[in-house]
């Protein structure tokens, strides 16, 4: 394989909502052999081979396939003849983390115009070998053909076309969409065969010659550090060559003080890791504890205060107005793959082999923590067994970096244990939200006032990470009168972006109080909301009729309103996340005893244009199953200013038989394409729990569901 290097290329332009991208490309002199590499994301070798790279992480939301999709439909390569490569980070791709459903969106225009630049030059190159006008050329399946029927493939034309000059990006022409041969097809994953065989993709996976495993362990209360530790006890067990304090930096998302154990396997680490003795300093920090919390907020809701986010028209409710309360817990990402690293410290570098989403922060914070210049670092992206937002941050690679340093030269293998990714986790912040709202006489929302309560970072007066709410959050530009206000609790709790950060909470407590309305206006909730939504197309940059059109097929391909029998009920919900417009359905029955069955979950999808129905398809269904997981059955209980979770025994998640048949209606829509690793989880819950009042007559009001005693008469 042949690597290009930063040096390989001389001229970087920016694009707007696209990072970087490479405007000008490497001579053929450049690559002996005569590849043709127009950019670091293609590469056509003599012999006709063609690589492209996916700069982005995947976690399993299908960029690794969809990104390079985009990238063979311009350049007219038939899929079959492609090879996939993950790239490691570097700045020749821009923007390499995956997060917010962006993915796509922020590089679609760009990877067109790459594929196309490539394309161009490879027409010009053939044009140019049978002296003929590139207007009388075509690109098709891998060649060039001529208007009189000649072929050349591009492997043929690699080295002429690496000599050409590059065309500016903009001036290339972009396919038309209906045109399309590949994108809108449903492609498998590149990487479903090597999954199910078993093959090391991810960090888990990676071994280096001589490897050492190490464990590690903080402190139980955030941002404590160890003042003694066993370790002379815990260098004579079986395996372990080595065992040492590492002070880290204090911060709650950096490297964190700790005991690291060093053996010649992971087991043994872990064992080493359970027979530590440390006594920590906690900073006095073990007052902390979700029942504090309950109780705080409940003081701040009963009165009028808060700071005023957003307001309009008068404040005061008339009399009968509802008045209630929704909450909802902290939660774990709960990945899988727990938090793993592989890396090595040698001649004044580091090397990574690490599942991250982030990966140039993580090359950021370990220059900055570790003192070593950004390019003495080199970090190779694994595929990832989960992320959901928890590897946005980069702590167990920081631990890693730490750990390899001490032991200059040797290869290591970190790993979390399952109890440690729960107890030790950036966490989806909890939340109370009051309602007071009000219907007028023609049955539409005349009043509504939210007072949200939400957690900061320690002394912090600003929500933490995943933690705040819009000013203008739905339904703000649709009521005359609206009032949000905003109260931040101080916590020591880390807190991070989880699977559609802030829309994954919101959305409950917001759809659930537009039912209860609904039900006051004694109107049915499909009409009620799409009255809400109104009639103009867009309002403040919310596109209200698109979320109708969501509204509509996800109705219609569930059958909204159809009898069902007693103990049944339907219940309907939607939210704009993440450039996404989904409306979900939930069909459930509650036994009278209380046992709730989710019977089907249909989503109602705008995102734009689909281009992979497979992966699609896939994100829509495991949005709609890990929300439902989420809203049941989870919730982080903190304690003595730490987590108290230990494992699946009291974190549970979904199981088989509690899962819901689910159905996608995807709406044919005109706008740009966006992500869809988020969007469809936000209104799921509603979903069910509104599904849940018109099986039952019981409204939902806090998570998780298991708490709740839904019998029935």
């Amino acid at each position: 394989m042949n690597t290009l290097n930063r040096r390989s290329f001389f001229k970087v332009s920016a694009l707007a909502g696209g990072g970087f991208i490479l405007a000008s490309y490497t001579r053929a002199e450049e690559i002996p052999d005569g590849t043709f590499s127009p950019s670091a994301f293609i590469r056509i070798t003599p012999d006709g081979k063609v690589t492209l790279m996916a700069h982005k992480p995947e976690i399993g939301q299908g960029v690794k396939t969809t990104l390079p999709m985009i990238l063979a439909e311009e350049l007219e390569i038939p899929w079959p003849a492609v090879t996939v490569e993950q790239a490691s980070i570097d700045p020749v791709y821009g923007g390499q983390t995956a997060g917010g459903s962006t993915s796509v969106p922020s590089n679609y225009d760009r990877l067109r115009r790459l594929g196309a630049v490539a394309r161009t030059m490879l027409v010009a190159a053939a044009a140019e070998k049978w002296g003929v006008s590139p207007e009388e050329c075509h690109a098709d399946a891998g060649q060039v053909v001529h208007a009189d029927g000649r072929t050349i493939s591009y492997g043929e034309l690699a080295s002429a076309a690496a000599k050409l000059p590059v065309p500016v990006e903009k001036t290339v022409q972009l396919k038309d969409p209906k045109d399309f041969r590949l994108l809108g097809k449903p492609i498998g994953g590149v990487d479903n065969r090597a999954i199910v065989t078993g093959k090391p993709l991810f960090g888990i996976d990676q071994v280096q010659p001589g490897m050492k495993f190490a464990c590690y362990l903080r402190c139980p209360v955030f941002g404590g550090k160890p003042t003694a530790a066993n370790l002379d006890e815990i260098q004579k067990m079986p395996g372990v060559s080595d065992a040492f304090v590492i002070e880290g930096n204090g911060d709650l998302y950096g490297l964190l003080p700790g005991v690291a154990v060093v053996a010649d396997s992971t087991w043994r680490a872990m064992k080493a890791l359970k027979a530590l003795k440390v006594t920590w300093d906690t900073g006095g920090k073990e007052s902390e504890s979700s029942e504090a919390h309950a109780k705080a907020a409940e003081e701040a809701l009963a009165g009028n205060g808060g700071a005023i986010l957003h307001e309009s028209g008068p404040a005061e409710l008339p009399d009968g107005a509802l008045d209630v309360t929704y909450s909802y817990p902290h939660l774990a990402h709960n990945t899988l793959e727990p938090q793993n690293c592989t890396g090595v410290f040698r001649d004044g570098g580091f090397e990574f082999w690490a599942p991250t989403q982030n990966g140039g922060s993580a090359v950021d914070g370990v220059s900055r923590i570790f003192g070593v210049p950004k390019e003495k670092i080199t970090l190779h992206m694994t595929r990832i067994g989960g992320g959901f937002g928890r590897r946005l941050m980069n702590d167990y690679l920081f631990e890693c970096a730490a750990i390899a340093k001490k032991l200059d030269g040797t290869p290591v293998k970190l790993t979390w244990t399952r109890e440690q990714d729960l107890r030790h986790d950036c966490y989806r912040p909890g939340g109370w939200h009051r309602f007071r709202g009000a219907v007028d006489e023609n049955g539409r929302i005349s009043h509504w006032t939210d007072h949200f309560i939400t957690y900061g970072v320690n002394s912090s007066d600003r929500p933490g990470n995943g933690a705040g709410i819009n000013g203008r959050e739905f339904p703000a530009s649709f009521v005359p009168n609206f009032r949000l206000t905003q109260t931040v609790m101080p916590s020591n709790v880390p807190l991070g972006w989880w699977r559609a950060p802030g829309s994954c909470a919101l959305a409950f407590a917001i759809q659930g109080f537009i039912d209860e309305l609904a039900h006051a206006a004694g109107k049915d909730p499909l009409e009620f909301k799409l009255a809400l939504l109104g009639d103009r197309d867009e309002v403040d940059g919310y596109h209200a009729g698109r979320m109708k059109g969501a509204l509509k097929a996800a109705a219609e391909k569930a059958g909204w309103g159809k009898k069902l029998p007693k103990g049944s009920g339907q219940g309907i919900a939607f939210h704009y996340s993440h450039q996404g417009y989904v409306a979900v359905v939930a069909e459930v029955t509650v036994s009278p005893e209380g046992k709730l069955k989710v019977a089907r979950l249909t989503a109602g999808v705008d995102v734009g244009p689909v281009l992979n129905p497979s992966g699609a398809l896939n994100q829509v269904c495991g949005s709609m199953l890990d929300g439902l997981s989420a809203a049941w059955f989870q919730e982080l209980t903190i304690a003595d200013g730490a987590i108290k979770n230990s494992n699946f025994s009291d974190y549970p998640v979904l199981r088989m038989p509690d899962a819901a048949a689910v159905e996608v209606a995807f709406v044919d829509s005109k706008y740009p394409p966006t992500g869809l690793g988020e969007p469809a989880l936000p209104p799921t819950a509603p979903a069910v729990c509104n599904a849940i009042f018109a099986a039952t007559g019981k409204r939902v009001r806090s998570l998780p569901l298991r708490h709740h005693d839904l019998s029935r008469t």
